[in-house]
This record gives structure tokens, C-alpha cells and sequence, in this order.
């Protein structure tokens, strides 16, 4: 009998059937250059999310609405505790696309001052035998004059439709031709342009692929960029909360060092991790692929641990004081719940994206709201 039969009942095999719908489909699109399948996808997306019935239809698919997943984090409502990482939408184009896959925040960015091109082709590089990326991106953006304008488009359509709640983050960076020492000033033009129009802001220092940003770790370094940023906040009529994203390469004296300067600037979040430089996690066979690819900053399954390691660092250091958004290797529901045990209040998936499909953060909802497989 046909699925779309008024008399079909659903089976064991229908739903196995359709459970391999997106890994038949992975396959595919995999035999083609990461990059180009992103756009492809997302467009074919914001296509379909341009048809009211098809953008309904997948809404419905998608999102998993639960009164009890909703969480207030850093002064703001949030309607599920799973994020989308910055680096998937550095431009805010995808914003309605994302909120109808279900997600309940996503980060935009990295912005720049300027735009900038990033780094040469190709820089994205899939590693299926680990579940891994590696990205040598480059903060490549549309700078954050244009990615302010569409943004305020975006505040537009959310006044229009009072269903829409999606709570947007910007991430904020330098251009690679500043030098660090001016590092500061292009933070300070980020966050004043983008100020009207995202909820929070996240400072990124951490990126392995713009030369010299880590250097900006440094406690001196880092103190400056973000106390300039605080004077700017609190000149403000509504500060904004500021978050910093740090690398999982971090040893524990660099980690004290971020808790006592979180403290000392009054932060309202840390994200944990970025990408790791470190190819040790990752299988032989992937270990050898990674030296042909070269640099890059490594995201998925082998970075989770180390993630998991880092924010319950974090969260004892702190007294679970500041508020931590988990981001590496989360893939499933029980890696979601592996985090927020280890003391995060949300988390991102991004490399979990792109191996699950467009199912994982419904499967994520579900699996924390109770409904977990037996």
C-alpha cells in the first residue's frame, strides 16, 4: 500500500526506508566539493521555504516545539537549547531557512569590517571516515556594512510574522590584513554595526585560519579587545551580552586565564569549542588524508571529547557563574546530553549538520525532551 494512501498505517520497514533517505542522499551530494553543495542546498532551500504550503510542509517535518525545552539564557528566551554554529551562515542569508529546519538560535559570521574573499579554494575538506571536517575558511564575509542590511530585512519579516523567535548571534572578527595591535578597532566597528540587529554577540579569537588571531588569547591582548568592547556595551541604552569563543587547544593555565578575565570583564557567556588544530583524535586512514589536505581547523567527532573536557573545565572553575554554549562533535541527542551534563546551558551543531541532515535538531528536541529510543 502507498505511504500517501488514506488507509496506510505506518511500518517498521516504511520508516526504515525513510530513515535512509538522507544517508542515500549524503552519498550524493558528497561526490561533489563541499562548498558548492552548501550553496546548493541552501538555495535549493530558500526556494522551497519561498512556497508558503512547502515552507508549512517543512516546518511541520522539522520542528519540535516542547514548552519544556524552552530555556532563558544570558537575559534572553530561547524555544530550544540547539544552535547553529557560526561559519554556516557568515552572511545572513539563510536566517527563515534555518528557523523552519527548527533551530532555536543561529550565529552569523564571522563578520569582518571590510569584506573579505578568505582563503584560496579549495578550503573545506570532508573526512566521511571520521565524521570530521577540516576548513581553512578565512573568515571569508560580505563585511558588516551589507550583512547589517540584511539583517534589519530580517528584523522586517521577524515583526511580520509573530511566530518567528529565532534568537540571532553575531560573530565577530578582524580583517586579515589588521594587525594585532589595531585588532581592538575592528571588533569596536563590528560590534557598533551589528549592534541594532543581533541579540548577543560572540567574540572570536580562536579561528585557526586568519594568522595571528589566536595570539589574541593572550590574557593582555584579549583584556583590551574586550574592555573596549564592554565601555561600548555599557554606553549603550540595553547592553547586549558579550560571549567569547575559545579554542579546545587551550591548556589549563590558558583556560584560568579566560575564566579570570571572563569575570574581571564582566562576560556573559564563553563558547566552547572551536575547531582544534590537532590531528591526534582522528583515525589513521584520516590522519594521512588530513596531511595532503594540510592546514585547517578540524570540527566533528573527534573534537567531542576534548569539547566535553573543556566546558566541564569551565563550568567547575567557574561555580557554573557563567553561562556556556558547547559546540564539537554534537551529532546526536546523547551528545547534546553529554554536554549540557558536563554544565552547558545550550549548544551548536555544525559538522553534525552536514553528516545528519536537516533531521538532527528535531532528533536532538526529541531525544531531551524524553522521547528517547528504546
Amino acid at each position: 500500500m502507498q505511504p500517501n494512501s488514506g488507509n496506510f498505517r505506518p511500518s517498521v520497514d516504511w520508516f526504515y526506508l525513510r530513515g535512509m533517505f538522507y544517508p542515500l542522499l549524503r552519498e550524493l551530494l558528497f561526490c561533489f566539493p563541499p562548498e558548492d553543495v552548501h550553496y546548493f542546498s541552501m538555495n535549493l532551500l530558500k526556494t522551497g521555504c519561498g512556497i508558503p504550503p512547502i515552507k508549512k510542509l517543512l516546518e511541520t517535518k522539522y520542528q519540535y516545539p516542547d514548552k519544556d525545552l524552552e530555556k532563558r539564557v544570558f537575559g534572553l528566551d530561547f524555544l530550544n537549547p540547539v544552535g547553529l554554529g557560526a561559519g554556516f551562515d557568515k552572511n545572513a542569508l539563510y536566517l527563515r531557512e534555518l528557523e523552519t529546519l527548527g533551530f532555536g538560535f543561529v550565529e552569523i559570521g564571522t563578520v569582518t569590517p571590510k569584506a573579505q574573499p578568505g582563503n584560496d579554494r579549495p578550503r573545506l575538506f570532508r573526512l566521511p571516515a571520521d565524521k570530521a571536517l577540516i576548513n581553512r575558511m578565512g573568515f571569508n564575509n560580505d563585511g558588516a556594512e551589507v550583512i547589517k542590511l540584511r539583517l534589519i530585512k530580517w528584523q522586517e519579516y521577524k515583526a511580520k510574522h509573530a511566530s518567528s523567535k529565532l534568537i540571532v548571534g553575531g560573530n565577530i572578527g578582524k580583517n586579515k590584513v589588521t594587525p594585532n595591535e589595531d585588532a581592538w578597532k575592528d571588533y569596536s566597528i563590528c560590534f557598533d554595526t551589528l549592534f541594532d540587529t543581533v541579540d548577543y554577540f560572540v567574540v572570536n579569537v580562536s579561528s585557526p585560519n586568519t594568522p595571528g588571531l589566536r595570539e589574541l588569547q593572550e590574557k593582555d591582548s584579549l583584556k583590551k579587545i574586550l574592555s573596549q568592547l564592554q565601555e561600548q556595551n555599557q554606553g549603550k541604552a540595553t547592553p547586549k551580552p558579550l560571549l567569547l569563543k575559545i579554542a579546545p587547544d587551550l591548556n589549563q593555565e590558558q583556560l584560568d586565564d579566560i575564566i579570570s578575565l571572563s569575570f574581571e570583564t564582566s562576560l556573559s557567556g564563553l563558547v566552547a569549542t572551536n575547531t582544534t588544530i590537532s590531528r591526534e583524535a582522528l583515525s589513521e586512514k584520516s590522519k594521512v588524508k588530513s596531511q595532503t589536505i594540510g592546514a585547517g581547523g578540524l570540527s566533528g567527532k573527534p573534537v567531542r571529547e576534548r569539547a566535553t573536557d573543556v566546558v566541564q573545565y569551565l563550568s567547575k572553575q567557574t561555580d557554573g557563574k557563567i553561562p556556556l554554549i558547547a559546540s564539537g562533535g554534537i551529532f546526536t541527542g546523547p551528545d547534546a546530553e553529554e554536554k549540557l551534563d558536563a554544565g552547558a546551558s545550550l549548544v551548536q551543531v555544525w559538522t553534525g549538520f552536514i553528516y545528519e541532515g536537516p533531521s538532527i535538531v528535531k532528533n536532538i528536541c526529541r531525544y531531551l525532551s524524553g522521547d528517547k529510543p528504546q
